[in-house]
């Protein structure tokens, strides 16, 4: 299984972006899929996950009502939507799927990562 992570850039504060994460191999469907990011100096943090239907998604506190997660089965896909973006959302983004199809917030439950995407926000 791999990961590619894309659409990260540089983007004013309040500006948007939209991070998509394809991947390879025929099970995608059954992973739950994870965002984490990562700013320089500090440790890898959960942003978000949803579960391999869909159905269930969850937030860490500072993107909840700015940040939405989806994902398109039959494109093998997971998108990140990012919206009123602030300087403090700077980072490196991986995503990362986790066999156990329900979905967590710890990175360690996560079997396979991509190779990140920077998100620069200027304030």
């Amino acid at each position: 299984v791999q990961l590619q992570a894309s659409g990260g850039g540089l983007v004013q504060a309040g500006g948007s972006l939209r991070l998509s994460c394809a991947v390879s191999g025929r099970t995608f469907s059954s992973y739950a899929m994870g965002w984490f990011r990562q700013a320089p100096g500090k440790e890898r943090e959960f942003v978000s996950f949803i579960s391999w239907t869909g159905g269930t998604t969850s937030y860490v506190d500072s993107v909840k009502g700015r940040f939405t997660i989806s994902r398109d089965n039959p494109k093998n896909t997971v998108y990140l939507q990012m919206n009123s973006l602030k300087p403090e959302d700077t980072a490196v983004y991986y995503c990362a799927a986790a066999r156990t199809g329900c979905g967590t917030v710890r990175a360690a439950n996560y079997d396979y990562w991509g190779q990140g995407t920077q998100v620069t926000v200027s304030s």
